[in-house]
């Protein structure tokens, strides 16, 4: 083998194909080349190859095919050593070529992939006359199957004409029945139409008939439906009308319950708190107190002149939410844009809140404060403080006109303090009846 490939006169090394490797001849090179390829070592495979040296034969061929051809036909030492592995396996095939015999009982594509591989002298041709040996198995291959298909076409063919005949016969013999049924059909479908349009007659004059009872019936359906829809509104309006009633009687009674209830508590109140500040008696006067005299502790009229108090000292607004049910109204922003009018609304708001809670603890009085709601940018999330309401105008309403609609809902008689300086608040409120109080003073108080 060795010899042989080392370029003797007596080896081909030097022969070339004169054209490439028919398909046929190809895969059984690959087949050879992919059986030898597991006997070798790494070492000995070339470096593009050696990444399919763990692949099973089939698989190596499948996927490395095209590589294993082009080493087989580029590296000289690489076919030499797949060559003596091939040598090897098929001792009887390499002698025979290289003595320079075909044996006859092998196929010549297998004598054609092993001259190839083993390259011995007149390989080329051995490729060449293989290759064209094959190529004639295939053309007469194939000239038998024509062949073979042609009879069969023909078979086919005298089998279609003899079914095409006999249908033909059937379908004439159809053809004639089908005649004789249109004939009848005819007669029966002429006599049909004429009951159909002595029957289309009938229906129409049906059909007229019921389209004046129709007509009839609309009118009075569209009648009885006029005067339904009025009965139904006027039904509605009733309804609508003695639920307005009785909403109206219902809080009508409980806002009046309400005030009188407020009002009852504010004078028993103001009736006990009127008998501890004169000092009455519970029981009938004693005969000794009808004696006119000094006593220890009676204010004398200099003592009640000295306890009159300006209208922008705070303990006047102590005075106030002492009286009995007093309620206290703020107008928030405008306490706040007085005292400390630097600060966020939001800050303002809290700080206010806070001494107001904290004053409603200490008086015991009721505490609304009212806020502009056009102040604000967006909905406030807020907890009320202990003692406080908080309340902020709805869109279109201001704040003056909502404090306005409180001071209106208290009952006459009440003690209702407000807090502001806006003078159209102050004296809308005190038309109302109310006490109108300085924002500084409730400011002075606080602090």
């Amino acid at each position: 083998m060795v010899e042989s490939a080392g370029g003797g006169p007596g080896d081909g090394t030097a022969e070339v194909l004169d054209r490439p490797l028919s398909d046929g001849v190809r895969r059984r090179v690959v087949a050879i080349v992919s059986e030898c390829f597991g006997k070798l070592t790494v070492a000995e495979l070339p470096a593009q190859l050696r990444q399919y040296a763990r692949f099973a034969p089939n698989r190596r061929a499948k996927f490395a095919g095209n590589a294993m051809a082009a080493a087989l036909e580029t590296d000289t030492l690489f076919r030499q050593r797949i060559g003596e592995k091939f040598r090897a396996a098929q001792p009887e095939l390499a002698a025979a070529l290289e003595a320079g015999s075909v044996p006859a009982a092998v196929d010549p594509l297998d004598v054609a992939a092993a001259a190839y591989v083993l390259r011995p002298a007149g390989w080329a041709k051995l490729v060449t006359a293989a290759g064209e040996e094959a190529q004639r198995a295939d053309a007469e291959r194939a000239d038998e199957e024509s062949r073979a298909e042609l009879e069969r076409l023909r078979a086919e063919l005298d089998r279609a004409r003899e079914h095409t005949r006999t249908e033909t016969e059937r379908l004439r013999g159809e053809l004639e029945s089908a005649k004789r049924d249109l004939e009848s059909l005819n007669r029966k479908l002429r006599s049909a139409q004429s009951d159909v349009r002595r029957g289309e007659a009938a229906l129409r004059k049906a059909q007229g008939e019921m389209d004046a009872v129709r007509a009839e019936a609309g009118t009075r359906v569209s009648a009885a439906e006029s005067e339904s829809r009025r009965l139904k509104a006027r039904l509605g309006e009733a309804e609508a009308a003695l639920e307005a009633t009785r909403k109206a009687a219902r809080e009508g009674r409980s806002v009046e319950d309400m005030r009188v209830r407020l009002l009852l508590d504010t004078l028993l109140e103001a009736t006990q708190g009127l008998r501890r500040e004169l000092a009455l008696p519970p029981v009938s006067v004693r005969p000794a107190e009808t004696v006119d005299a000094v006593e220890p502790g009676r204010m004398t009229p200099k003592d009640i002149a000295a306890r009159a108090l300006s209208e922008h000292d705070p303990a006047i607004l102590d005075q106030l939410l002492a009286l009995p049910q007093a309620h206290l109204v703020v107008d928030g922003y405008n306490v706040t844009k007085t005292g400390y009018p630097q600060m966020p609304l939001e800050k303002q708001r809290l700080r206010l809140l806070g001494q107001l809670s904290a004053l409603a603890a200490q008086t015991g009085a009721e505490v609304t404060c009212v806020f502009d709601g056009a102040e604000l940018a967006a909905p406030v999330l807020l907890a009320p403080p202990r003692g406080v309401r908080v309340l902020f105008s709805k869109p279109g309403v201001t704040a003056d006109e909502l404090i306005r609609q409180l001071v209106r809902a208290e009952p006459p008689g009440r003690p209702v303090i407000v807090a502001s300086t806006d003078r159209e608040v102050a004296d809308g409120v005190a038309r109302a009846g109310a006490r109108p109080v300085a924002s500084a003073v409730l400011l002075k108080r606080l602090s």
